[in-house]
């Protein structure tokens, strides 16, 4: 069940960013969708947890489900003239580096998070690994991913929402790369076979 709501939580993704670029009168719909998709997010691992589905499998499929949607949103932001380019790039570079890295953990029997974590040090655990680090992201991304499309929808505010999800954006970008760094630095040990 849980991979389930991961797949449709993928998608979800495709329609809500397709809506876009239909025009911002599709702005409410995709809006939306988008706060299913994010719901979705936290939902699968709940649901995994609570009815013991979790897997290596699972876990794989998440991260694949948040690359994927993550990535959507923001190249369709920064093609909407959204926010800068910036943004994907090094959102993309740090995912395919950290994942790269993972996929050399995972054949040596460690997952990204859970029990079987590659993560040793407190401190790289705490950043990567923990619910409160996890949990903070996702809320930075969902608010950006949020606050962006609902600045498009034309009310008064529009402005003030928009800036707020810029803003919540680089805060999430910045959250990215930190998240990032431990995955790097404590897959050395990966690299010397």
């Amino acid at each position: 069940m849980a991979n389930i709501i991961t797949l449709s939580r993928i998608f979800l993704a495709f329609v809500a960013m397709g809506l876009l670029f239909l025009g911002n009168k599709f702005a409410p719909v995709s809006l939306v969708l988008t706060i299913f998709v994010m719901w979705f997010d936290g939902l699968d691992g709940y649901i995994a947890r609570k009815f013991n589905e979790t897997s290596k499998l699972g876990a794989v499929l998440d991260i694949m489900g948040d690359r994927i949607v993550e990535n959507l949103y923001w190249i369709c932001f920064s093609a909407l003239g959204w926010i800068s380019v910036i943004v994907p790039v090094i959102v993309l570079t740090r995912g395919i580096i950290t994942d790269s890295l993972r996929s050399l953990a995972l054949e040596k029997g460690f997952t990204p998070f859970g029990e079987k974590t590659m993560m040793q040090g407190k401190i790289a655990k705490f950043i990567v690994a923990s619910n409160f680090s996890r949990f903070t992201y996702a809320v930075c991304k969902a608010v950006a991913f949020v606050f962006l499309i609902a600045g498009h929808i034309g009310t008064q505010f529009d402005h003030t929402i928009y800036v707020i999800g810029l803003i919540c954006t680089y805060i999430a970008v910045a959250f990215c790369v930190l998240r990032g760094l431990p995955v790097i630095f404590e897959s050395k040990r990966f690299l010397k076979d």
